[in-house]
């Protein structure tokens, strides 16, 4: 497995790390545990050393889930969470709100720590910026928590350009999380330079549209009843049949290339920079193997010039989140 640096922070992590959320929350009902521990620990014998959770996956299980998975193997690997949401003790939603008081961040640190069965916590993103809270305190307090060893490193969660610069000035700033992908490329106007010029790594989440850059939805899928897709105005089936467009532009140049569209998405990213580090999840094995295969494959720079002038030419269908989430990004 190649090996990238998240920006100048001296974190060196596998090129594609693994998102663990769709085990346990938003894409339908928790998968089976012994069979995630089995997925996570094979991802470790097969590379993957970047694994990607947070309190509010469940809530708190899916911290459990990894924490459990990879406990025997904790020298070898680098495991992200978050905090910033505020859950609902009632268990009637996941979240109620933002908290990013630095009582709360010190809380879900410790709390964390215990769900993930270890002494420091590589990376802790602020998983939304909370506007009652200045970002400048945010970062002193992982600053103190990183003095006092609990946490390695800084990281935000789509955040904006504001917040990141703001931010770095306290706390240096090791990564970013945003989405990022052939369907979702607004990080490139702002965010992608300000990262460059700060020396900040960038870790895309649903770097394969929530599944739809796979090719394996199409506008007769149906989800499960609890998965997270059916509230999102990009996956209604008019704008799914819309948007297929992008899968069939995947679908041609893999063909060239003995790929798979998901294998296109992700090579094209990791073209973008040498400090974008993926995190496509995935609960089945076939899946993790095609996606790591991605990260030997080389997209010529004819080839992503056709990607690009293709992509230019479509206009992407739906926006990515329901109204009472689109409010909290990009703060």
């Amino acid at each position: 497995m190649k090996k990238r640096l998240l920006g100048k922070s001296g974190l060196e992590v596998s090129a594609l790390g693994l998102g663990c959320m769709g085990m346990s929350f938003s894409y339908g009902p928790a998968h089976d545990k012994k069979e995630m521990i089995s997925l996570i620990r094979t991802a470790v014998e097969w590379g993957v050393t970047f694994f990607d959770t947070a309190e509010v996956y469940g809530p708190y299980i899916n911290e459990e889930l990894v924490g459990e998975a990879l406990a025997p193997l904790r020298d070898r690997v680098v495991i992200a969470t978050k905090f910033g949401f505020k859950i609902d003790p009632s268990g009637q939603r996941q979240w109620i709100g933002l908290d990013s008081r630095p009582e709360h961040i010190r809380a879900v640190a410790e709390a964390s720590l215990k769900r993930l069965r270890t002494d420091t916590i590589d990376l802790f993103y602020q998983h939304r910026v909370d506007p009652a809270v200045p970002i400048e305190d945010v970062a002193g307090t992982v600053k103190d928590l990183i003095k006092e060893g609990k946490v390695k490193h800084f990281g935000l969660s789509e955040a904006g350009v504001d917040a990141i610069s703001r931010a770095h000035v306290v706390q240096p700033v090791t990564a970013l999380q945003s989405e990022y992908s052939l369907w979702w490329r607004d990080v490139e106007t702002a965010i992608l330079p300000k990262l460059e010029e700060l020396g900040i790594g960038f870790v895309p989440f649903s770097p394969l549209g929530r599944g739809f850059l796979t090719g394996k939805i199409d506008d007769k899928t149906t989800f499960d009843k609890s998965d997270f897709r059916n509230t999102v105005p990009r996956f209604t089936p008019e704008n799914r049949q819309a948007n297929q467009v992008v899968v069939d532009l995947l679908t041609s140049i893999g063909q060239r290339k003995n790929a798979t569209p998901a294998q296109i998405a992700l090579a094209w990213l990791l073209a973008q920079k040498p400090w974008i580090v993926p995190i496509p999840g995935t609960t089945k094995l076939e899946r993790l193997d095609e996606n790591l295969g991605a990260v030997s494959l080389e997209l010529s720079p004819a080839e992503l010039a056709e990607i690009e002038s293709a992509i230019n030419k479509i206009t992407i269908q739906g926006s990515r989140y329901p109204d009472s989430v689109s409010k909290l990004v990009n703060r």
